[in-house]
Order: structure tokens, then C-alpha cells, then sequence
């Protein structure tokens, strides 16, 4: 943006600047005034009177216009990577008089694109427009921005004022999550170091004598399990909450945030975390999602949030759970310090020398994940065991 724009932009939000009708007629007005003074022809100087004058009410109208009008924004619902955000503007117009040829200008973050302008024919006095797009976003993350801007250029068009009204924006972008039919990570997860495992189909198909408690119903849940009779009760939906036999068996995802990651390769780790979760949350296990910046999380909101938030390299506030954790990282150095039990999953960092071997401590199983693969089949793939790097 150069120098002049940037006056422009300037004298546009805190007054008003001329348009290109503006500038024109500005320009005649100075020219019928010089040549009044010339000739000292008296309709000159009427003519160059009633510009002025015209240019002066041109000049006061657009912020007045303005003045009466307040926005509003509705509550940004979560939707997944690759989904498009809804977002409702209300534009409140208080004043007796219906204002015409507006622009309502969402001011985004950057890293969501360039502004958005959406024209507004009319808006009737003392009533309510509602403004509705849709915003296509590619990637997870938590996304904020405060401020719409009005301008205009009403009634005459000869200037352009723009005036700021606050409407704090928070978006919410989920990672994805993939369809898992099958998991090995999780399926053989506390198998080898539990000889009582418990058959998870019986708790799967079972819809009597195993509940512990109801709860309110969560977006995911199976329907089969909901208590219709206390639903109906309630007036709202009531779910089961099956006790698990499984010897207190806890899953733990746990992804090394702390650690610093290529960027493309964090991405795809928050994916997995994701769908390892929600693969095994489906599977009525006991499961919790550990970061370094979070410590440990469960519920299927806060944990999507916490994966929507997560960043590499961010500060620990927790340390890592000593039990049996099933590990994301790109770091193989760490993998020695797993407890007995643990999984892996290593993303190999390009600077890794294939012959440099570096042995888990307990040659624990798990998966080297390979960007020349669908990250989906490679989950449902069969463990290693050896570590190569």
C-alpha cells in the first residue's frame, strides 16, 4: 500500500474522502471560482457557491448515515477442516429514516483471507438486517478477529466514509477425523500386560444390568443406548453410561507438543490423535488425550477444541503420564522412555540417518508413519516392532 492509500484509508475512517465524482466536482468548483475571480462574472461565482455547498452536504451526510447503525454477530458454530463456517451479521438500524447503499466489511485474519465485502441495498428504519455468508476453511485452529466495518457513499456519492463497530469473532476448526473400521493401536492396546482383557463386544451389544449412570446425550453417542423412558421424563435425551470391566484400564493419547515439529507433519499427528480418540471413545473405552500445554482431557468437545488449539513447541505445563500412553511424536529419542505397555507413533524426520539405530528401551510396538501412504490405511495397519531410526 503506498502513501497516498494510505491517507486515503486514513482520512476514510476518521472523516470522509472524496469519491472519483468527489475529486471531479471539486476540481470544477475551484476551476468556475478562478475564473470568477477573472472575469468577475457573478453566475461564476454562484456556480462555484453551489458546488461548495453541495460538496459540504456530500461531505456530512455518509457519517451521519453511519452514526445510527450497530452490529451484531451471532455465535460462530465448530465445524470440521475442510467444512464451511456460518457466519450471521445483524445490522441494527435505530433511526427513523432507512438507510440505502451500504457495505458491511468483515475485517478476517489473515491467515482466513482477504476481507469480505457484502452490499446492502436498504435497511428499513428501526429494524433488524441479517447477513448471512459462508466461509470455506482449510485447516484446524482456533480463529478470532473483532471488528466489522460500514461505509458508504449515501445519499449523493461524492464521498466514501468507513467507521468501525466491535463484533468479536471466534471460530472454531476442528481436525479431521478419520474413519477408522479397525485400529491395532488401540484394539491391542493393554492385551499383552492384562490377562482378565475384557470382551468388548458383550459391552458393545449389552443394553441391560451393565449401567453406571445417564447423562445428558452427546453428539456421537449410539443410539441404542439411550434410556427412552428417562428421556421422556427429562424432555430430553438420557444415554447409559455402560460400566467397563476391563481392570481400570486407561487409554492415554498422548501427543508430544512440546517437542518442535515440521509443520506439515504436526498436522497430520493432530489427525491422528483425533481419530484415535474418537475410534476408541466409539469403542466404549476408557480414553484421555494428554498435551503439554493441557495436561489430560476427555469429553469429545473439549478434546476437539484442545486438538483445534494445540501448537508445536508450546510451553509444558504438565508432565507426561507414566502409565501406558500410546505416544505421538517425531522425536524417536523419546520413544526409549516409555513405560512397559506403550505404543508409538514416529513421524521420521528428513534429517534422520538411516544408520543411525536407535533401539526402545522395551522394543515396544507401534507405527512409522510414511507421507508416500494414506495416513487412513496406515493406522488400521499392523504394529512394528522394531525401530529403525
Amino acid at each position: 500500500m503506498n502513501i497516498s492509500q494510505k491517507i486515503a484509508g486514513w482520512l476514510e475512517n476518521r472523516a470522509v474522502t472524496p469519491a472519483y465524482a468527489g475529486w471531479l466536482l471539486s476540481g470544477m468548483t475551484v476551476f468556475f471560482f478562478g475564473s470568477a475571480t477573472n472575469t468577475m462574472a457573478g453566475w461564476l461565482y454562484a456556480l462555484s457557491g453551489g458546488s461548495l455547498a453541495l460538496l459540504a452536504i456530500a461531505a456530512v451526510l455518509p457519517a451521519k448515515s453511519l452514526g445510527s447503525l450497530e452490529v451484531r454477530r451471532r455465535p460462530i458454530e465448530p465445524v470440521s477442516a475442510g467444512d464451511k463456517i456460518t457466519i450471521e451479521l445483524e445490522i441494527e438500524n435505530r433511526a427513523r429514516q432507512p438507510k440505502i447503499l451500504l457495505q458491511v466489511i468483515d475485517i478476517l485474519p489473515f491467515v482466513l483471507g482477504k476481507e469480505v465485502v457484502r452490499p446492502i441495498e436498504v435497511i428499513e428504519p428501526s429494524s433488524i438486517y441479517k447477513d448471512t455468508y459462508y466461509l470455506e476453511v482449510r485447516h484446524r485452529g482456533v480463529y478470532r478477529w473483532e471488528e466489522v466495518n460500514l461505509r458508504t457513499a449515501a445519499p449523493l456519492g461524492l464521498f466514501w466514509c468507513r467507521r468501525s463497530r466491535p463484533a468479536k469473532a471466534v471460530a472454531v476448526v476442528y481436525p479431521q477425523v478419520l474413519p477408522l473400521s479397525t485400529c491395532p493401536l488401540v484394539d491391542r492396546t493393554g492385551q499383552e500386560d492384562s490377562p482378565e482383557f475384557y470382551n468388548r463386544s458383550r459391552v458393545q451389544t449389552a443394553t441391560e444390568g451393565l449401567t453406571r449412570n445417564l447423562r445428558p446425550y452427546r453428539h456421537g453417542d449410539p443410539i441404542r443406548l439411550i434410556h427412552w423412558r428417562t428421556s421422556a421424563r427429562y424432555g430430553e435425551l438420557r444415554v447409559r453410561e455402560l460400566e467397563l470391566a476391563a481392570g481400570g484400564q486407561e487409554i492415554i493419547i498422548a501427543l508430544d507438543s512440546a517437542a518442535m515439529w515440521q509443520a506439515e507433519e504436526f498436522e497430520r499427528a493432530v489427525t491422528v490423535a483425533a481419530s484415535l480418540y474418537f475410534y476408541a471413545s466409539k469403542r466404549l473405552l476408557n480414553v484421555k488425550l494428554w498435551t503439554a500445554g493441557t495436561g489430560l482431557v476427555s469429553g469429545n468437545r473439549v478434546v476437539l477444541e484442545t486438538l483445534a488449539a494445540v501448537n508445536a513447541g508450546e510451553e509444558a505445563i504438565d508432565n507426561r503420564s507414566k502409565q501406558s500412553i500410546i505416544w505421538l511424536t517425531q522425536n524417536s529419542a523419546s520413544l526409549s522412555t516409555l513405560s512397559q505397555g506403550s505404543r508409538w507413533v514416529l513421524w521420521p524426520t528428513a534429517t534422520a540417518e538411516t544408520g543411525d539405530k536407535l533401539l526402545a528401551k522395551h522394543d515396544l510396538p507401534g507405527l512409522e508413519i510414511r507421507s508416500d501412504r494414506a495416513l487412513e490405511l496406515q493406522l488400521q495397519s499392523p504394529l512394528e516392532r522394531a525401530i529403525s531410526y
